[in-house]
């Protein structure tokens, strides 16, 4: 599906001239403004998966962001910004497909997946303290001797808990109190769920950098989740990456970063895939 058709960057003669501008404030952060400044780049036209590569500094995060930010797409976790960054959105211009309207526009990072990470750990540190809380209390209401009485109703779940515990083994007692831990999973494995569980049906999605805390094989994985969500359940995917696997989806746009000016270049051409591909040619043998 495609419901992002065309965005353009800031024109060179508009970012001069506000650069120019700010020189007479006091301000001293002119981000995003000089990241695009002296390249030429033409408006990204998308096909229904569009990806962003190049090296680190060349401006992936920066334009994701900027397209989200445009799009007024849904996001979990800050990013960085400056007081321009308004003023640069803006300034940008987008074209959105006639008769198609996603259900949501969502920007997904490896920020809000680490975050998914930390609420998980302290969800199941969480579970586990209560455990041991309600452990003690089973054996704290084991060796009590009576004298309790059941006066009004408030009292009610004091005289369950006191009945359970001396009909019930410990670990019956404790499941019954406690919700169970999160199923223990790898930081890859998690977030490759988060991925999964935040990908929904005809959706706009932007992905920066999503094979960070991949293996080889869940990157695999996801290439087919995400080729499938485009294919049958009415996705468009803009993403910014360095993998090699994901920069094979088939059927994707791949705009360069690092060349210039800014241009679409085949999967096989992209020199981070060029340096995988020697690697494992001159070590060929290793294989046979």
């Amino acid at each position: 599906m495609l419901y992002l058709k065309r965005f353009g960057l800031p024109t060179v003669d508009h970012m001069e001239q506000y650069l120019n501008y700010i020189k007479l404030t006091c301000v001293n952060n002119d981000y995003p403004y000089r990241v695009f400044l002296e390249r030429e780049v033409e408006p990204f036209e998308f096909e229904p998966i569009t990806m962003f590569c190049g090296g680190n500094g060349s401006g992936k995060t920066t334009l994701l962001n900027v397209i989200a930010q445009r799009l007024g797409a849904v996001r979990d976790s800050s990013f960085n910004r400056s007081s321009m960054f308004d003023d640069y959105v803006a300034a940008c211009k987008h074209d959105m497909c006639f008769g198609t309207r996603p259900d949501e526009i969502r920007i997904i990072t490896s920020d809000d997946v680490f975050d998914f990470m930390l609420d998980m750990r302290a969800y199941n540190d969480g579970v586990d303290n209560a455990r041991e809380e309600h452990m003690a209390e089973f054996f704290r209401t084991r060796r009590s001797n009576g004298g309790f009485r059941l006066n009004s109703m408030e009292d009610y779940e004091e005289l369950k808990r006191r009945n359970d515990a001396r009909r019930l083994t410990m670990s019956r007692y404790v499941k019954m109190r406690v919700p169970p831990n999160v199923k223990s999973r790898s930081n890859g494995e998690s977030a490759y769920a988060f991925f999964t569980s935040k990908i929904l049906e005809n959706g706009l999605y932007l992905l920066d950098e999503p094979e960070n805390s991949l293996s080889a094989e869940l990157q695999a994985e996801l290439l087919q989740y995400l080729e499938d969500a485009v294919r049958f359940f009415g996705c468009q995917l803009i993403i910014s990456t360095h993998s090699p696997f994901l920069l094979s989806l088939r059927g994707a746009r791949i705009y360069s970063l690092d060349t210039e000016p800014i241009k679409t270049v085949r999967w096989q051409d992209i020199p981070a895939v060029r340096t995988y591909y020697d690697f494992f040619k001159s070590n060929s043998r290793r294989f046979e």
